[in-house]
């Protein structure tokens, strides 16, 4: 069985068609019942990425956004945003050949782990038909509103670490 490092990295301009091939790829099909041509499409998911890029920037000013690698090679995005109270997943999205191999399960258990670290609580929108929503809650995240076609979920608990941490100075 072989072993892959997932790492993490800065994004950075030279990683702009990486981002729009993933956006693509990753929102395509919700565009599918539009009946567009080709071009069409194309022009559409360009600026969808183009807006959602630039309304990123300005939300969540500031915010960590970071390229998933597998064995050094590019395989999906995260960014996060720390605030005082609590740390904001604010999208997460891992390229399809990637997909179901337990890297967004175990970078989000990191994430919530430091934030455990920090005493915060870590935050997402998710879309209700988004299969990566029962990810969330088998990974302790609990529906805490519902926005539209978004869940808002939360996770208040505590990493494995702090819990042992704490079962020993009982």
């Amino acid at each position: 069985m072989t072993t892959n490092e997932i790492t993490l990295r800065p994004a950075d301009s030279g990683d702009e068609a990486f981002l729009y091939e993933l956006y693509y790829n990753t929102h395509v099909d919700d565009f599918a019942g539009a009946g567009l041509e080709e071009p069409q499409l194309q022009a559409l998911m360009k600026l969808q990425f183009t807006a959602r890029q630039r309304h990123y920037e300005i939300a969540f000013h500031g915010a960590e956004h970071q390229i998933v690698l597998c064995d050094s090679n590019p395989v999906g995005r995260m960014l996060v945003f720390h605030s005082p109270r609590e740390v904001r997943l604010v999208d997460i999205a891992i390229s399809a050949s990637h997909r179901g191999n337990g890297i967004g399960a175990m970078l989000v258990r990191k994430l919530c782990d430091e934030a455990a670290a920090a005493k915060k609580f870590v935050t997402l929108h998710v879309a209700k038909t988004n299969r990566a929503a029962r990810l969330y809650q088998r990974l302790g995240f609990e529906v805490v509103d519902e926005l539209g076609g978004d869940y808002k979920m939360e996770w208040k608990g505590i990493s494995l670490e702090t819990s042992n941490d704490r079962n020993r100075n009982d």
